[in-house]
């Protein structure tokens, strides 16, 4: 689906209103490893407009501004009150430590989201963000009610809204990372159409609870549409600049949901300029040649399964790791996603210490320089998961959000997601955005192997707590 087919029914926002957004804008260091997600939820109306829709011009004007948690500068090594500023920084950092496997409620969603939302690929790149739509359909919760929202808490792993809003505030808090050497940032707001009567109390909620602004204006016009668009580029730091600049709403839009994920980070150990050379990939539509980094010699942990081979590189301070799996012989990495081995393998909070196939040695890594990018329609995923009513007019329940609605019925009109990933030798750099709108395994040699990722394969940008924030196939580098 092309970016601007993805977006028609959106609206662009105004930069102007959002001068005091809650962050500064984001910008990409020589460094970076970098990822962005974004969602738009976008609830329409079950029937034509009627006199009751309002229409007079007003710019988005901000009902709540979230704040930020406040986070300290990594510590300069080199500042002669270096000690200061690491009993600082350590002291942030530690406020929000959560006992190890906090987030096991949620292994049933990954396990179920990866396959839903990646299979299918037909010989294309396809990349979506875990967490990006684990936060969005918690948010999502919170703005309906009935079996909409039981429907989105089941999926969940969640008995209560409570339940769900206690991890989702703890997830967000554990993974918030601004602190100059490393970035994870999750962002939300709600778009709101003017003269929309909205719950004072969720919108108090979403503010608290996920850090999410809310805004309110014309819908449709390009003012809205301007700050919407002002207000992506700002949370993803520009990554998604093209595709956010087709958004549009249409007049149907009664709220818009937007969540976005901000990922920053630096391999722990950068590949070399001078080691990247040209090699064959071989692709499903043919063979084709790319720059592959290479790493000679580095002595890492080897992981296997039955059907695949991995290894994790760090992306130093931001506490994250970047999997690469790559399937055997006669295996594709769709076939990886609803893999018992792998899922395992992905959600075990120390496969050093748990994994039984894997074996330190010398290894040999070749990784094509690639840059990656998807867009994908979720309902049909989403319903095949269980989330059902909030599609359907006269059965979606959105009284959480609104008050005296009277008009159409009102439903989830769209659900969008669209990543983009880069990598190089000194980083990764990834974007994504949802629109919701209403060989066999084998043990390696004994001291020295290759691991060569000349064919598709599967990857995973992993947060701490095992936590996934995205994940990719590679099928044309």
């Amino acid at each position: 689906m092309k970016p601007e087919k993805l977006f028609e029914s959106m609206e662009h926002v105004d930069e102007k209103d959002l001068e005091h957004s809650q962050r500064r804008t984001v910008f990409r260091p020589w460094w970076a490893v970098a990822a962005a997600a974004a969602l738009v939820a976008v609830v329409g109306l079950g029937a034509a407009l009627g006199p009751w829709f309002g229409s007079s011009p007003l710019r988005a004007a901000a009902i709540r501004q979230a704040k930020y948690p406040e986070m300290p500068a990594y510590p300069d090594e080199n500042a002669a009150n270096f000690e200061n500023q690491w009993d600082a920084w350590w002291e942030a950092k530690q406020a929000n430590r959560q006992e190890e496997g906090f987030s096991a409620s949620l292994d049933s969603f990954w396990r179920q989201c990866m396959p839903a939302f990646l299979s299918n690929s037909q010989g294309e790149n396809r990349v979506c963000s875990p967490l990006n739509i684990y936060l969005s359909l918690a948010m999502l919760a919170e703005l309906t009610g009935g079996d909409s929202r039981e429907q989105i808490l089941s999926l969940l792993g969640s008995e209560t809204i409570e339940d769900s809003r206690d991890l989702a505030h703890r997830v967000w808090n554990y993974l918030y990372v601004d602190d100059g050497a490393g970035t994870v940032i999750p962002a939300s707001s709600l778009w709101l159409r003017e003269g929309t009567q909205y719950v004072e109390e969720t919108m108090d909620l979403l503010a608290e609870n996920y850090y999410a602004s809310s805004f309110q204006g014309e819908v449709g016009s390009a003012e809205m549409d301007q700050a919407l668009q002002g207000w992506l580029n700002d949370q993803t730091g520009g990554l998604l600049e093209q595709e956010v600049g087709d958004i549009r709403l249409s007049q149907d839009t009664v709220l818009a949901l937007a969540c976005t994920l901000y990922f920053q980070g630096k391999w722990t150990d950068e590949f070399q300029p001078d080691d990247t050379s040209p090699q064959t990939f071989h692709s499903p539509a043919g063979d084709v040649t790319v720059d592959f980094m290479h790493e000679w010699k580095r002595t890492g942990t080897y992981y296997w399964g039955d059907r695949f081979g991995a290894v994790s590189r760090g992306l130093g301070e931001s506490g994250a790791s970047m999997w690469f799996l790559l399937p055997d012989e006669g295996v594709t990495p769709e076939e990886l996603l609803s893999d018992p081995q792998v899922q395992e393998l992905l959600l075990s909070q120390e496969p050093y210490s748990t994994w039984a196939q894997q074996k330190d040695l010398l290894i040999n890594l070749a990784v094509p320089k690639f840059d990656v990018a998807s867009q994908m329609d979720l309902r049909e995923g989403m319903q095949a998961l269980g989330i059902t009513h909030v599609f359907q007019p006269g059965l979606a329940d959105f009284s959480p959000a609104t008050t005296d609605w009277e008009g159409p019925p009102l439903y989830l009109s769209q659900a969008q997601h669209g990543v983009r990933v880069t990598i190089d030798e000194e980083g990764v750099t990834a974007a994504s955005y949802t629109v919701m709108a209403a060989t066999g395994a084998a043990m390696p040699p004994e001291e020295e192997m290759d691991f060569v990722l000349d064919r598709p394969f599967l990857f995973v940008i992993q947060g701490g707590d095992a936590i996934p924030l995205f994940v990719g196939i590679v099928n044309q580098p």
